[in-house]
């Protein structure tokens, strides 16, 4: 009998999530998330998947972020009929997120498409409209922490709390092998685990004794300070004096999930007790708004709130909602907070905003979350000192600050312990959901804490293995495969492109006279030449 489990995202990366496993009895995925970064990975999320839709039977959610849920309507408009389970929590906030996500990339598309109009270059398709992303919320079922499910027959989850963000799990499984001596495969899928002592989630739960762990390792070489929540607030209260002073204005790229939440809570919490100046705050995401309400109504479920102020409640909080609402912003010119999605720049009002401020020695940009490769909040962190939004190149002479309080991902430390709970790990522990640094670190983390280097397995795209057979690598990759792996992870060509263009505007604006940019560019045409005789 076999039984597979193939990687066909978050392998040497950490987006694009999606687990196939293949059973006897069953097909199904463990989540089917959007591929976020450089354009070269995203391309990924437009390409056939590497199975069939229709033949999955279902789908188990580990949680509601894009990269493990935003391909779920992709997965529906190709045929997929069966169910999709998660919790409650998932399911109330995927009810927004994925019609949003839908909005986005039809939005998105239009203005490419008047761009490639103009350039006489193809048009495209978005990956799925807002209406197909809201047909795909029928085939959602929520489950229950701790209860088992049988979504096939030979088939058993239960989910655990993962601890971060509302409604997040780990996905215990238990797999008929039809084999006498070991009847059972039991499997664990991590999902994200959260941080010890984070703000609204328990601390991580998950069973032990296991065959496989696949485990996330996000912020697998990270090992952040110990901050309680005294702290945090002290730190972030440090970055918004700093940022107000002489009336600057506050660009805070946000997540719309939980990251919101926590910033909205402590910022009101720091008004209210003079650490910060009382300065008008402009909640700048219709999503971000609609999760706060279901963050609202999920109140009873959510550790902390009882100490701390409603999210909605303070009096200086303005939530714009509308375009005009969010086009009034525009006419500040000092002392503000302005919070505004999407947290790694890349889509969204806070593109408008970062246009708008860039440029500006009054504005400080703080990014508050983890920065995929050829995001351009990575570039901001980074340190580019020139950026393109909406095709407009941008001068970066704002402050770009980084606060490293609020992740929702567990550290090393607290990876290493979370797997060590989870011993014996009888056949393997694959490492996903990270860039190699981090599944590097981690993977000899894990061996200095006792596992075989044999049994400490990092997969890379489309690795497919046999789980029966101790997870022996089966070679069945997708030929041509989807993406070179080795541009995985990565920057790729588009932002080496932007970025040789911008050195070379400043090179040609630094030179001494016409004839020295004459020759600057004599050189580069030359060399381009060369190039197209080798």
């Amino acid at each position: 009998m076999s039984i597979s489990l193939r990687f066909c995202g978050a392998a040497r990366t950490v987006t694009g999530s999606c687990f196939w496993l293949r059973t006897p009895q069953a097909n199904f995925l463990i989540d089917c998330g959007l591929f976020q970064g450089s354009k070269t990975l995203k391309q990924l999320n437009y390409g056939a998947f590497p199975f069939a839709s229709d033949s999955i039977d279902f789908v188990l959610q580990t949680h509601a972020h894009i990269d493990h849920a935003g391909l779920l309507p992709k997965l529906c408009k190709r045929g997929f009929k069966g169910p999709t389970y998660m919790t409650r929590g998932t399911r109330d906030l995927l009810t927004f997120m994925l019609p949003d996500s839908g909005h986005i990339q039809e939005t998105d598309v239009a203005n490419l498409n008047r761009r490639n109009a103009r350039r006489k270059r193809q048009l495209v398709d978005p990956i799925y409209s807002q209406k197909e992303a809201e047909a795909c919320l029928q085939s959602f079922r929520t489950v229950e922490y701790g209860v088992w499910l049988e979504p096939a027959p030979g088939v058993r989850a239960r989910y655990w709390n993962a601890g971060h963000i509302l409604g997040s799990a780990s996905i215990e499984l238990e797999i008929a092998t039809g084999q006498p001596e070991q009847p059972l495969l039991r499997l664990l899928f991590s999902g994200d685990i959260g941080p010890d002592h984070k703000l609204f989630q328990p601390d991580p739960t998950a069973p032990e004794t296991l065959d496989y762990v696949i485990c996330e390792a996000t912020y697998g070489a990270r090992q952040r300070p110990k901050v309680t929540p005294e702290e945090r607030c002290a730190r972030l209260a440090g970055e918004v004096r700093q940022a107000l002073a002489n009336n600057g204005m506050l660009l805070i790229p946000l997540f719309a999930v939980e990251r919101t939440q926590e910033l909205l809570v402590d910022l009101a919490h720091l008004q209210q007790t003079g650490a910060i100046p009382p300065v008008p705050m402009f909640l700048d995401s219709p999503l971000a708004i609609r999760i706060t309400r279901v963050f609202q109504q999920h109140s009873p479920e959510l550790q902390d709130l009882d100490i701390r102020p409603s999210l909605m409640t303070n009096p200086n909080l303005h939530l714009c909602e509308t375009v005009d609402q969010s086009k009034a912003i525009d006419r500040l010119s000092r002392g503000a907070i302005i919070l505004s999605a999407s947290g790694m720049c890349d889509a969204g009002r806070i593109r408008h905003h970062l246009k708008r401020w860039l440029w500006s020695e009054k504005a400080t940009v703080l990014l508050v979350g983890y920065q995929a490769h050829g995001t351009l909040g990575r570039l901001l962190a980074d340190g580019a000192t020139t950026v393109t939004i909406q095709g407009e190149v941008i001068k970066v002479t704002a402050k770009v600050r980084q606060l490293d309080v609020y992740s929702g991902h567990a550290d090393r430390g607290e990876l290493l312990n979370w797997i060590k709970r989870r011993h014996p790990i009888r056949r393997a522990l694959f490492l996903v959901h990270g860039d190699d640094p981090e599944i590097k670190s981690l993977r000899e983390g894990t061996i200095a804490d006792g596992m075989s280097e044999a049994a400490v397995v990092t997969p890379t795209l489309d690795d497919e293995f046999d789980l029966v057979s101790n997870a022996r690598i089966i070679s069945a990759k997708p030929t041509p495969p989807r993406i070179d792996t080795a541009l995985i992870g990565q920057s790729d060509w588009h932002n080496e492109l932007a970025q040789f263009t911008f050195d070379l505007r400043d090179r040609l604006e630094q030179a001494a006279d016409e004839r020295s940019r004459r020759i600057v560019m004599r050189r580069l045409r030359r060399a381009l030449d060369d190039n197209d005789r080798l």
